[in-house]
């Protein structure tokens, strides 16, 4: 049996919910992704093109800081990193997450929360910034998954 872990960033708190559901389905650790800088209510307002979340989300190259680290990486084989949907993808901060870590040899599921669009090219967004894990596609969690659903997911992913 593989050791898993459910790492997250919420950054209204609906993630969160999902996360702690999906650790408790899994039989993972849970961890939250929490930026070094919390974000505020304006820094997440999509509608202002000079927003933070919109300003990292347009350059390539942003990579918002973490404040603190996972413990014990190493001894996970899959993780489930979730997130919301930002511009169709993962936000940055995921980009930071993942590639602060060694996942050659991991399995990494993508999660996400959506107001409405899907999870657009997120699975190739993460490949490209963590190529030695196996990413697999991932799954909307919106609304509140039974954990019956949630352990079927699971199962289904042989994890």
């Amino acid at each position: 049996m593989s050791k898993k872990l459910v790492a997250y960033f919420s950054a209204s708190g609906v993630t969160k919910k999902a996360a702690e559901a999906l650790a408790e389905a899994a039989g993972a650790d849970l961890y939250e992704i929490k930026p070094e800088v919390p974000y505020t209510r304006a820094d997440l307002d999509w509608m202002d093109k000079k927003s933070r979340s919109t300003l990292e989300m347009n350059d390539p190259a942003s990579r918002p800081a973490i404040a603190g680290k996972v413990s014990g990486m190493d001894a996970y084989s899959v993780v489930f990193v979730g997130f919301p949907i930002w511009w169709y993808t993962a936000p940055s901060i995921i980009k930071t997450f993942l590639e602060s870590y060694d996942f050659a040899g991991k399995t990494v599921i993508p999660f996400a929360t959506s107001g409405g669009s899907g999870l657009g090219k997120t699975a190739n967004d993460l490949r490209a910034v963590c190529p030695a894990a196996d990413i697999k596609d991932g799954k909307l969690l919106n609304g509140r998954p039974s954990a019956a659903a949630l352990g079927s997911w699971v199962k289904e992913l042989g994890v």
